[in-house]
């Protein structure tokens, strides 16, 4: 079983950068594909990112060029990195995993989950 768990968020103003960390313990992650999701109030869950095992990445359209998906091995952490931070993005965000080498883009894909960390972007 994996455990993981996101810290790093927090509230920003609009334009500042965070980056929020997911460590991950009981097994290695090194190979398995990584993704940050995200869910504001009274919104469905939504992909922003994701790395494969290969380090690989993908973004949503509204944060490419913005948010940065990176992973150290060592530590079996995933990491991203949130730069001109907009209060559109403010949302919990979950950090999740599979099993398979290849990333997903749907929140159905992913078999485990993080507890979520809250950023807030005010303006």
């Amino acid at each position: 079983q994996v455990q993981l768990v996101e810290s790093g968020g927090g509230l920003v103003q609009a334009g500042a950068s965070l980056r929020v960390s997911c460590a991950a313990s009981g097994r290695s992650i090194s190979r398995n594909a990584m993704g940050w999701f995200r869910q504001a109030p009274g919104k469905e869950r939504e992909f922003v990112a994701a790395i494969s095992g290969s380090g690989s990445t993908s973004y949503a359209d509204s944060v490419k060029g913005r948010f940065t998906i990176s992973r150290d091995n060592g530590k079996n952490t995933v990491y991203l990195q949130m730069n001109n931070l907009k209060p559109e993005d403010t949302a919990v965000y979950y950090c999740a995993g599979r099993y398979e080498s290849f990333y997903g883009i749907r929140w159905q894909e992913y078999a485990y989950w993080g507890q979520g960390t809250q950023v807030t972007v005010s303006s």
